[in-house]
């Protein structure tokens, strides 16, 4: 399973907040850093920011800041809200698959994908940017 562009990207600005402690950064800082266009950044923190992890403030000395919840959420929760509860695969997309009505492969893969989310449940993005991926996070993530 591939995770979608704005997942990934959501992971990694959570990721980002959680490292720059009082730094409130914004979103065009953190779409430089992160070699990402703006407007994507902008869609991602939007959706973070209505999901409660982060927080937004215009103006002098705002910029992006995690929350509570951001810094303790769960990393399945998250992938699940970005990726969508959908299948896999598309088995009655515009041209349906002829097996869609007995195919034993559907429900393995929904199987396999829900084990993948559960895996993840309980790991949270503070457990992620412990060491030594927070001090790396710091050394690679310097605005230029």
């Amino acid at each position: 399973m591939r995770l979608l562009r704005s997942t990934d990207l959501a992971l990694r600005v959570l990721m980002r907040l959680a490292v720059v402690g009082g730094s409130n950064p914004t979103t065009r800082e953190v779409a430089a850093v992160m070699d990402v266009p703006y407007t994507h950044a902008a869609k991602v923190v939007a959706e973070l920011q209505h999901m409660g992890l982060l927080e937004t403030r215009r103006g002098r000395g705002g910029g992006l800041a995690l929350t509570e919840a951001g810094r303790t959420a769960s990393v399945g929760a998250v992938v699940r809200a970005f990726e969508g509860e959908g299948d896999v695969v598309d088995c009655e997309g515009a041209t349906p698959c002829p097996l869609h009505t007995g195919c034993r492969l559907r429900g393995a893969l929904r199987r396999a994908q829900e084990a993948f989310f559960a895996s993840l449940d309980p790991v949270t993005v503070e457990d992620v940017i412990a060491a030594p991926t927070g001090p790396l996070l710091l050394g690679i993530s310097r605005t230029p």
